[in-house]
């Protein structure tokens, strides 16, 4: 496993070993004594979640407030997604600043988000499974987010308004600026 840091502190990608050979491929997707080790953060995921989703699809920007803020390691099972992590940390240098990665079944790479980070992904294959840790439970209570198209944040989707689909729910988010005691 390697960890390769990004410009905002606390947030990294984690390149597995891929095992590949005439039958198919292996790898280990999570080892939290080599994660630990490697990364310096000591987590205790308690959730694994799993989405599919369609071509066009964000869900997002999502995150929860308070003692049930979630740390996240996520992934693609299959298909390909553009993964994406907004610093909402008021003290941090990065504050509303994101980070993005393409996150697909062929570079097997993952993206470890701290607590304090909006997230949310857009599927650009076809269809997508998508795969994430949490290091809290999900609490409805706690659950808030930002639009997706957010002028304070500027965040490139790679597609146009007209071909991304959003939830209901998603459609109602606020912009950061609206929302109070992030």
């Amino acid at each position: 496993m390697e960890i390769q840091s990004t410009f905002i502190e606390g947030c990294f990608i984690i390149k597995p070993k891929v095992f590949k050979d005439e039958r198919g491929l292996f790898l280990e997707t999570f080892n939290k004594k080599i994660f630990e080790e490697i990364s310096g953060v000591k987590v205790d995921f308690v959730q694994d979640n799993q989405s599919i989703s369609k071509k066009g699809v964000l869900r997002g920007l999502h995150f929860q407030t308070g003692e049930y803020a979630q740390a996240k390691l996520v992934h693609v099972i299959k298909g390909e997604v553009l993964d994406v992590a907004v610093d909402l940390r008021p003290g941090s240098k990065t504050y509303k600043k994101y980070f993005s990665i393409i996150l697909n079944d062929h570079n097997n790479l993952q993206l470890f988000i701290p607590r304090g980070f909006a997230h949310g992904f857009l599927t650009l294959s076809e269809s997508a499974v998508f795969a994430y840790k949490c290091d809290n439970y999900y609490c409805q209570s706690a659950e808030s987010g930002i639009i997706y198209n957010d002028p304070d944040i500027e965040i490139d989707w790679k597609l146009s308004d007209y071909d991304i689909i959003l939830s209901q729910k998603d459609r109602k988010l606020l912009f950061l600026k609206d929302i109070e005691n992030v």
